[in-house]
């Protein structure tokens, strides 16, 4: 990733030309380590967004609002007590580094002007978000505090004051003279050794060319007049690879090239599409690992709950040697260890094992209720097993709808849900803040026919469609014996064709586990033989009178 000096210099000079003197009207936390702070300027409203994420730190402008936690998280709240409503007075770079800070003046408790220093440091896994205090010097607070136990070198805590990261032993890419940069080598590595505040790729860049000093010092009037050519670079499959504020050679013949007006438009696109730093895979991460976790003991609870029916199944042997002590007392003499009878339903001999404590009597009895026991666990298993089974079912769909989607609602709203059904612990909440009610809102698609076709994106949305929304001549799909979204042809009591079913299917099949399988079996009934059962789990229904057609996923228009 190229977020490097020359980039953070870029974006200063971005931010100076829009939100200087703006007023800042809301900050927001959507993540522990993100944050969006609403500006209001002559031009407009615009909405800086920062992270200090270690795989994807950095600062830059946006167009769409991320998912906000239902209660602000304390750094929030924090921002919003000491920054909202201040003025923007001033942005600068920290020399050649990844450090842009931002002064903004605002009044205090007593109605006293006051000036705030918001520092982003974008250094990987070292990137931090801090506030200072400028007539102080001091940490008000950081995103990410850092004790001594965590660096010896350097502590982000309130109330020390604020030191910058240490110096490299480089040239600040700012200072560098025409001499030096000529003197280096043509190799990229001992130029990226030498130079300060560049990237691999840019050093590369500058080892590649002939005319060093010249393209050198155009880059850096290019990134004070702001006429720069900020690009993404995709290779065949859509996928960024690299993004820069100038031309790369290494990148411009083997990769597409796709150009930006802005560099907030550039890096917006490359973080919204590289999958290493879509927020939305990583959140789904979490909740994989948990629903993942919570099948494996499902997993083995059905096996040890098969192994006992099985073994309970097998207690003829235990009524037999009941009925047979007890037709053979006289047989048994005490001390013995076993003893050999005549099986009278065949006539073979059999060994009886004994407990030399106990009389011929009481030996009988206890083979007695150690077989009732048996044929009592066998009934009680096979609920458990059954009730087992279910959650097992459950957790597999769901496991489905996180491996079919990277939408952060989507995924907010799978974890709503599997913190209803007990899953997922409840996220702690500050007082009076509630979480935010959920809205149904199922794919929609049309059918060549025209009808519509609504498909539910988790169990609770399932729940809606089929049991809520449907109605009774509607046409209700779902993969058979297959974890996928229930799914809503709007018929009303119409016949259906051939062709709209299979498309119907086609759409059922997609929205599955089984979407990158073929020949997916469907089934679809009328809404009206869907029946919940009492106490069963989100998304779970049984249904009669169906009928099924395999079908290869797809959607509607050939996307598959």
């Amino acid at each position: 990733m190229a977020y490097d000096g020359l980039v953070a210099w870029a974006m200063v000079r971005e931010l100076q030309e829009t939100i200087l003197l703006g007023k800042i009207e809301k900050v927001y936390q959507p993540e522990a380590d993100e944050l969006v702070i609403h500006i209001h300027t002559k031009k407009g409203n615009r909405k800086l967004y920062a992270s200090c994420g270690s795989a994807h730190a950095r600062v830059h402008f946006i167009t769409e609002n991320p998912v906000n936690p239902p209660a602000p998280l304390a750094f929030c709240m924090l921002l919003r007590k000491h920054l909202q409503g201040g003025r923007i007075i001033d942005i600068q770079q920290h020399g050649s580094e990844r450090v842009i800070e931002i002064s903004i003046e605002t009044l205090n408790e007593l109605g006293f002007s006051v000036s705030k220093k918001l520092i982003f440091e974008i250094m990987g896994k070292h990137s931090n978000i801090i506030l200072t205090d400028i007539s102080t010097g001091k940490i008000i607070d950081a995103i990410k505090r850092v004790s001594i136990d965590a660096s010896r070198v350097r502590q982000i805590l309130p109330g020390l004051v604020y030191q910058y990261p240490p110096a490299q032993d480089k040239i600040p890419f700012k200072d560098i003279t025409d001499e030096a940069l000529s003197a280096l080598p043509a190799d990229g590595k001992p130029i990226l050794r030498a130079v300060g505040g560049i990237s691999p790729a840019f050093a590369e860049e500058l080892a590649l060319r002939e005319d060093r000093v010249s393209y050198f010092h155009g880059a850096k009037s290019a990134v004070q007049a702001l006429s720069l050519s900020p690009r993404v670079y995709l290779d065949d499959a859509g996928t960024p690879q690299e993004f820069y504020i100038l031309p790369l050679t290494e990148y411009e013949d083997s990769c597409q090239v796709q150009t930006f007006d802005d560099l907030s438009g550039a890096l917006e696109f490359y973080f919204d599409k590289k999958t290493s730093s879509n927020r939305g895979r990583q959140k789904a991460h979490d909740l994989t690992k948990s629903v993942t976790a919570a099948l494996d003991k499902m997993y083995l609870k059905k096996q040890r709950l098969s192994e006992d029916i099985l073994k309970a199944e097998n207690s003829e042997d235990l009524r037999l040697y009941g009925e047979l002590l007890t037709a053979n007392l006289h047989l048994v003499k005490p001390g013995m260890k076993s003893v050999d009878v005549i099986n009278y339903y065949d006539g073979s001999t059999v060994t009886i094992p004994l407990d030399v404590k106990q009389t011929a009597a009481r030996n009988a009895q206890h083979y007695f209720k150690k077989y009732g026991k048996a044929k009592t666990a066998i009934k009680e298993k096979q609920i458990q097993l059954t009730e087992n089974q279910g959650e097992i079912d459950y957790l597999e769909s769901v496991l489905s709808y996180l491996e079919n989607t990277d939408d952060v609602n989507e995924i907010e709203s799978l974890r709503s849900e599997l913190v209803e059904t007990g899953y997922v612990r409840r996220r702690k909440q500050a007082g009076g803040f509630r979480e935010k009610k959920y809205k149904p809102a199922p794919y929609k698609y049309t059918l060549t026919s025209g009808y519509t076709v609504l498909v539910g994106r988790n169990n609770k949305e399932n729940d809606y469609l089929t049991l809520k929304l449907a109605g009774n001549k509607d046409m209700w799909l779902h993969t058979k014996d297959i974890p996928g979204s229930h799914v809503i042809v709007q018929c009303g009591g119409a016949e259906l064709t051939e062709q709209d079913i299979f498309e119907a299917a086609a759409i059922a099949a997609y929205h599955s586990k089984a979407r990158t399988s073929e020949n997916v079996p469907v089934d679809y009934v009328p809404v009206r033989n869907v029946k919940k059962p009492a106490g069963a789990k989100p998304g779970m229904v049984i249904f009669t009178g169906n009928r099924t057609v395999w079908v290869n996923p797809a959607l509607p228009g050939g996307k598959s």
